[in-house]
């Protein structure tokens, strides 16, 4: 048996991790979550992803449980779990459609829309001081640019994606 070692292979080394433009992304998302769950654990006692999940539903966007397994790249038992947690706090519930008994849709409560509704305002918020001394104009080339790489993923965008997914701001 080898010993682990503590030296980085010289590939590895080379590497300038604080140059690649997934880590860069990948910290953005992570800070900008982060950022929105103080705030909407604070405000409203949800995480981000709760708030956003409300927000989804609330706008149409994703009225199953398939569509925010997509809409979010996570698996279905995950979703489902989150949707149990709404459930529970009465924020949404679960209606089986009329024409197709298989079918379950997601409904926020009068509670889950009083807190969709406070969403957008935590969204901008967060991203205003992140985006604190870019011009309009640097901002709609950031957004030109993240939709052109959702693009080249194979993803559609449009304008309630990016207010919900990406927490638009600074139109």
């Amino acid at each position: 048996m080898t010993e682990p070692s503590s030296t980085p292979t010289p590939d590895l080394s080379e590497y300038q991790l604080g140059e690649s433009v997934g880590y860069l992304i990948s910290r953005v998302k992570s800070t900008l979550s982060n950022l929105v769950t103080q705030r909407s654990m604070a405000e409203l006692g949800i995480t981000s992803q709760q708030g956003s999940i409300l927000f989804m539903v609330a706008s149409g966007k994703c009225l199953l449980a398939a569509e925010l397994a997509r809409e979010y790249g996570i698996d279905a038992s995950a979703v489902t779990r989150l949707i149990d947690r709404l459930e529970k706090r009465g924020l949404l519930t679960r209606v089986r459609s009329n024409e197709d008994r298989r079918v379950v849709r997601l409904a926020l409560t009068p509670e889950g829309h009083a807190i969709a509704a406070k969403m957008p305002a935590i969204f901008t918020g967060v991203l205003d001081s992140l985006l604190g001394g870019f011009t309009p104009e640097e901002v709609g080339f950031l957004k030109s640019m993240l939709r052109r790489v959702l693009i080249n993923s194979g993803e559609q965008t449009g304008p309630t994606r990016d207010a919900a997914s990406n927490f638009d701001s600074k139109s």
